[in-house]
C-alpha cells in the first residue's frame, strides 16, 4: 500500500519528508516517477493532471493539499467511489484572518494610495475611515470566513455575514440564500470573497452583484479566480462604481504580463499568498486519514460531493 504525491510545478520535497518523519515507514511514490499504480491507495494533490486519477484501480482517498478542493472536483474523470478530503488548520485560518485584515486596513488608511504617491512624487492627503465606521462582508462563512468575521470583529469593524444556506456565528450580522443577498450588499461597503467554488458560485463577483454594492465600494477575493468576472470588475471601477479591489487569486496563475490588472492603479495585486499551507503543519491531520483509511474508519475533513466542500 502506497501514498502517491501529484503536485506538478511544487517542489514535493518538504511533504516528503514531513510524511517520513510523521509516519515512519510509508511507502510514498512522487508523480510522474515510476511506479506501481495498483498499490496507490491514498494520494495527496494540488492541481494533478486531469483524468490521472482513473489510472489508480485501488485508489480509495484523494486528500488536497490545503483547503480548496475546486483542483480535485474540477476534474470530470475521477474514479468512482473515491473519498475527497481537505485541510483544515489553524495556521492556514490565522494567516488567513490577518491578511484579510491587512487589506482591509490598507484600503481604509488608503496606504495603496500613498505607493503611488510616493512614485509620482505627489504630496496628496487620504481622507481615511476607522474601523467603528466601517461595514464589512464575508461572501462564505464556512471555517475561513467565519475567521476572517471574527478577526475583523475583534478590531472593530462592523460585520455582515452571507452564505448559501443559514448559519450563525457570534458578532456577525447573517444573511442567507438568493433571497437576502441584495440586503447584505447593500451592507458592505468592502465586500470580501471567502466562497468555496462551485457551479454556483462560479462568476458570482459579476457587474449585477457589484451593481447592488453601495457606491465607492471596494472588493478582496481570496478565494478563487474563477468567482470573478474580470471585465465587469474593472468597468466597475472605472465607472467610479467601485473604488478598487485587492486580489489574491487569478483564473491563470501566475497573472500572464499582458494582463490589464497589472496597469491598474486601483487594483492591488497578490500572488496567491492570503494563507499557504505549511506541509510541517498539515501533514500529521493527513497521516491519520491514511490510518484511518487503513482501519476502514471515518476520515476527517471529508469533502460533501453534493456541496462541492
Amino acid at each position: 500500500m502506497s501514498v502517491l504525491i501529484v503536485c506538478p510545478g511544487k517542489d514535493p520535497e518538504n511533504w516528503v519528508k514531513a510524511l517520513e518523519n510523521q509516519h515512519r515507514g510509508m511507502n510514498i511514490y512522487v508523480y510522474p516517477e515510476d511506479h506501481d499504480k495498483e498499490e496507490v491507495e491514498f494520494a495527496l494533490t494540488w492541481n494533478h493532471p486531469r483524468g490521472l486519477f482513473k489510472n489508480y484501480p485501488n485508489l480509495k482517498v484523494i486528500a488536497s493539499m490545503g483547503a480548496g478542493v475546486d483542483h480535485i472536483l474540477s476534474d470530470d474523470a475521477l474514479p468512482e467511489g473515491v473519498k475527497i478530503t481537505k485541510v483544515v488548520d489553524d495556521t492556514l485560518t490565522e494567516d488567513m484572518g490577518d491578511f484579510v485584515l491587512s487589506q482591509v486596513m490598507n484600503h481604509i488608511r488608503g496606504l495603496h494610495h500613498y505607493v503611488k504617491c510616493q512614485k509620482e512624487k505627489e504630496w496628496d492627503k487620504f481622507q481615511y475611515k476607522r474601523p467603528q465606521d466601517t461595514k464589512v462582508g464575508v461572501m462564505g462563512l464556512g471555517v475561513l470566513g467565519n475567521a476572517v468575521a471574527d478577526k475583523l470583529h475583534k478590531n472593530f469593524f462592523k460585520v455582515y455575514g452571507w452564505s448559501r444556506t443559514e448559519k450563525s456565528c457570534e458578532n456577525v450580522t447573517s444573511f442567507y440564500g438568493k433571497e437576502q443577498l441584495e440586503e447584505f450588499l447593500q451592507n458592505s461597503e468592502i465586500l470580501v470573497c471567502l466562497l468555496p467554488l462551485t457551479e454556483d458560485t462560479e462568476n458570482i463577483l459579476n457587474a449585477d452583484l457589484f451593481d447592488m454594492l453601495p457606491e465607492g465600494a471596494y472588493v478582496i477575493n481570496v478565494a478563487r479566480g474563477e468567482h470573478l468576472v474580470e471585465h465587469d470588475l474593472m468597468e466597475m471601477i472605472d465607472n467610479g462604481h467601485l473604488a478598487g479591489a485587492s486580489l489574491d487569486v487569478f483564473r491563470e496563475e501566475p497573472l500572464p504580463e499582458e494582463h490589464p490588472f497589472w496597469e491598474h492603479s486601483k487594483i492591488n495585486i497578490t500572488p496567491h499568498i492570503a494563507s499557504v499551507t505549511k506541509p510541517e503543519s498539515v501533514v500529521p491531520q493527513i497521516a491519520d486519514n491514511y490510518d484511518r483509511m487503513m482501519e476502514d474508519e471515518p476520515l476527517k475533513n471529508r469533502v460533501e460531493l453534493d456541496k462541492g466542500y
